[in-house]
Parts: structure tokens; C-alpha cells; sequence
């Protein structure tokens, strides 16, 4: 078990935006969090990652890359961490060719490669999202919380970025608005509505249809 939580109410600026939460995560979990604007699912994200912090690797909803560097330096930040200041301070004047070894396959990956010495701030929106996705790559580690990670690309470079994390990281938490991708990559499926966890259940047997009430303006709650 990774995580438990049991009766939590959570939230931001002292305001509960999720109320009497109990929820366990288990190691191997894929799991798609779903449920409309505002529902919550960034509020559960981010009380995940505050307790499993040195464990996860982040993709934001908002990429945060640095414009100005490289998308191959904004990857690189992935593993500041494990170096020291002299030698991150060296790479970001002379890259090195090891972490350019390491980095370039990730950015192959997903279709960034030609745009490696590119700014990343001259990147198109969706190109930001995929090397936001990268540094969470290069970053590694067991556990990926993923905040609408394909928002901002179409169908097909979803289904590549989605692949990329699935096989990259033993287990997977994402906040999605896509249901049919949620249903056909998650085994777990949390849906959050009207500040509770509506339904909780694997995604085996589950229909776009059965999520439905999710979205619609009802108290329909299912547990």
C-alpha cells in the first residue's frame, strides 16, 4: 500500500473542496480520476502528491517550463536532484553527452527529438505539454500523478504520451476529461462529483454510459 487516506476533508486557502475522502492506493494502481471542471480532481492530486512527494514524478497541468532554456535543459530538471550544484551548473552551460544520451530517446519518444536545443518557451502548446511529460520521464521513480497530461494534444499524441507513462511507471494516477481514453488505459476508475468520491471501481465491465452521471447536473451519487 502506498497511500491511505480515511475521512479526509481537503482543499486549499482553508477551503474544503473535497469532503470525508477515504481512499487507498496501492502499488501497480493505474487509475484515471474523472468528473467535470471543478470537481475536484486536481484537489485530490495534489493532497497525493503532499504525501507521496519523494516517491512521484509530476506532470502539471501547467507545464512551468523554463521559455527561455532549452527542452533539453527543462527535461534535464527532471533529475537535478541526483546531482550535484557544480555539475547541474556545468550541463546547463556545456551539456554533457551522457545526459544528452539519456534525454534524446525520451524526446524521440514522443516526437520532440529535432526540437531538443529548441527554447521552450518558442514551443507550440502542446509540444510544452509533451516535454512537461518528458521531464517526468527522465525524472523515473514508481509513481506518476499526471494533471489532464494530454489536454493539449490531439488523439493520436495522447495515445503516445499515454503509452509512454503507462510503460515508464509501475503505477499511474491521472486526472483525465477524456472518458473513453480513461476507460481503455485505466484499471481503476475514481469519479468525483458535487465534492465527494462518487464512484470508485475498476474500469473492467464500465461504459462511457455508466459515467455519464458524472457530468450531469443531478445528485446522482454512486459509491
Amino acid at each position: 500500500m502506498l497511500l491511505r487516506l480515511v475521512n479526509q476533508d481537503l482543499g486549499y486557502d482553508r477551503r474544503t473542496v473535497l469532503r470525508d475522502v477515504s481512499l487507498t492506493i496501492n502499488a501497480g494502481d493505474r487509475i484515471a480520476l474523472v468528473g467535470e471542471s471543478g470537481a475536484g480532481k486536481s484537489t485530490l492530486l495534489a493532497a497525493i502528491q503532499g504525501r507521496l512527494r519523494e516517491q512521484a514524478a509530476l506532470v502539471p497541468q501547467s507545464p512551468g517550463l523554463v521559455g527561455s532554456l532549452s527542452v533539453f535543459h527543462n527535461i534535464y530538471m527532471g533529475q537535478l536532484h541526483r546531482h550535484p550544484t557544480w555539475y547541474n551548473l556545468l550541463n546547463l552551460a556545456w551539456p554533457r553527452r551522457r545526459e544528452i544520451a539519456a534525454i534524446r530517446p525520451l524526446t524521440a519518444s514522443l516526437g520532440l527529438e529535432e526540437k531538443l536545443f529548441e527554447r521552450a518557451g518558442e514551443l507550440s502548446g502542446g509540444q510544452q505539454q509533451r516535454v512537461g511529460v518528458c521531464r517526468a520521464l527522465h525524472q523515473g521513480g514508481a509513481l506518476v500523478l499526471g494533471d489532464e497530461p494530454v489536454s493539449a494534444v490531439d488523439s493520436h499524441q495522447a495515445r503516445i504520451v499515454l503509452d509512454a507513462l503507462h510503460e515508464h511507471f509501475d503505477t499511474v494516477i491521472l486526472a483525465m476529461h477524456d472518458v473513453e481514453l480513461a476507460l481503455q488505459y485505466a484499471s481503476r476508475i475514481i469519479g468525483l462529483k458535487r465534492g465527494v468520491i462518487a464512484l470508485d471501481q475498476p474500469s473492467a465491465g464500465l461504459a462511457v454510459s455508466d459515467l455519464d452521471f458524472l457530468y450531469r447536473d443531478s445528485d446522482d451519487l454512486r459509491y
